[in-house]
């Protein structure tokens, strides 16, 4: 009782100001408190290291088993195509499948792709005038292969019995590219026409395109109604294009697949090949051997001699020029060396000379049109540049050496030095570009050796900083 007395006397004491005050001066003191506790704080924050996100752990190389190839054949066609297959196919590191309608005569090999049998595809409509339903069965051939869930697959690779693929150089290329994101990489035909009638933007089939495995997922999930509304297109090819166009995808350009969409010679075109890897050609029942005095099958493995030894390097264009003799040398690596009477400017050694006809028979090969730098071939043969081809090839420690040999027309007004040369070795290192180089390509230099016996040595090597590809008269 005598300590409540004293309280309420106290309080009854204290005036209304008085209270007042007392009451802002605790309202201070906790604002001075909260403001010092909070500059501590900032100051100790300031004088710790900073928190670092902790670091994406890097993706790992790209290699050969990350690409699983689905080979779009016929019981029909595949016997015939078994020599194509055979060159780029290896079971011990390639990754292949054949989808066929049935099974052929014969049984499979062990050196050629398991076969597959397509799954019926009779409830798709399809109404392209004298078209064939067959190109429903090949474009669901994306969902059959992607429905089988192998296991550790980054890219799906897509071509015909007749594509024949340049693997490594395939693995480098799409090294470039993230897996985990949508990606449709191919490229369309050289044939402007063909170009026209079908789409600049879609993949040709024959040439062959990769889907990254995110967005095969994607597209396998859709593809079969998306193949109910474009019951009027002609090809595999343009149903995939058109289903990846709605999933908002558009084509990513490599010029190392070739559609091939000519006939003939294809010396024009292989001589002054894009500065890109080879990756792909197709249409080769349709042109000649690419080398003389062999079948086809005969020239696509000497090709395969140099593509075994360095990939990366095959067709890659190096020119040089020969100060003493006046002469112009391209050389393209493991296919042909071409040696110019006199000084060519490099530009014009870029394009592509006119030694094919046109796709379309009737069409004359001069109207026809394509998708690259093209110059005349000289129909006078002596105004044309002596060809060397590819004899042999050795490789080791040292680096790689490849021999050229050809025929000189007798007939021909030539210098001496060109009328007597008879071989050609060209000394390298094997090409292999990291990934930050395949992002920015630099093309080679080349130097020649003065000329002994009619033999011309040539060694390719890297161009220094400032060096210039040029005659420099």
């Amino acid at each position: 009782m005598p300590s409540s007395s004293s309280s309420s006397g106290v309080l009854k004491t204290l005036a209304p100001s008085r209270l007042k005050n007392l009451c802002l001066a605790v309202s201070l003191f906790c604002i001075f408190y909260l403001l010092l506790s909070n500059h501590r704080r900032a100051a100790s924050l300031l004088q710790a290291p900073p928190v670092v996100p902790p670091q994406a752990t890097p993706a790992t190389p790209t290699y050969r088993r990350h690409l699983l190839f689905t080979v779009a054949s016929s019981s029909l066609s595949f016997p015939r195509r078994r020599p194509y297959l055979r060159l780029w196919y290896s079971p011990n590191s390639t990754r292949a499948l054949a989808f066929l309608d049935r099974l052929p005569d014969g049984g499979p090999a062990p050196d050629l792709p398991p076969i597959l049998v397509s799954q019926d595809t009779s409830r798709f409509p399809y109404t392209f005038p004298g078209g064939l339903r067959s190109a429903i069965r090949v474009a669901r051939v994306v969902k059959e292969v992607v429905d089988r869930g192998e296991p550790g697959v980054r890219w799906y690779v897509f071509g015909d019995d007749d594509t024949v693929f340049f693997v490594d150089n395939l693995v480098s290329v799409l090294s470039k590219y993230d897996h985990t994101k949508w990606y449709y990489i191919g490229s369309n035909s050289e044939n402007y026409d063909q170009n026209i009638k079908y789409s600049f933007d879609m993949a040709f089939g024959g040439g062959g395109f990769a889907i990254s495995r995110s967005l095969a997922v994607a597209l396998a999930r859709v593809l079969d109604q998306c193949l109910v509304r474009y019951a009027h297109l002609y090809g595999s090819d343009a149903r995939i294009f058109s289903c990846l166009a709605e999933l908002g995808v558009s084509l990513t350009h490599e010029p190392g697949f070739h559609q091939v969409d000519m006939r003939g010679n294809l010396l024009g075109l292989l001589t002054a090949h894009p500065l890109s890897p080879l990756v792909s050609l197709h249409h080769l029942d349709a042109v000649d051997p690419i080398f003389p005095n062999m079948n086809r099958t005969q020239a696509l493995g000497l090709l395969f001699e140099a593509v075994n030894v360095d990939p990366a390097r095959v067709l890659q264009q190096s020119v040089c020029y020969d100060r003493t003799n006046s002469l112009t040398i391209s050389v393209s690596w493991g296919y042909a060396v071409r040696v110019f009477d006199g000084y060519e400017l490099l530009p014009d050694l870029l394009a592509v000379q006119r030694t094919f006809t046109s796709w379309r028979r009737s069409i004359s090969a001069g109207s026809s049109h394509y998708m690259f730098d093209m110059r005349e071939f000289p129909k006078d043969p002596c105004k044309r540049p002596v060809t060397f081809f590819l004899h042999s090839i050795l490789s080791d420690e040292n680096g790689v050496q490849s021999n050229y040999e050809g025929q000189i027309i007798e007939h021909c007004i030539r210098g001496n030095k060109l009328r007597n040369l008879k071989k050609v070795t060209v000394f390298s290192r094997k090409l292999e570009h990291d990934i930050e180089q395949m992002k920015a390509l630099r093309r080679q230099c080349c130097d020649v050796l003065p000329i002994i016996n009619g033999s011309m040595v040539i060694h390719i090597r890297q161009c220094g900083e400032n060096e210039l590809i040029s005659m420099q008269l």
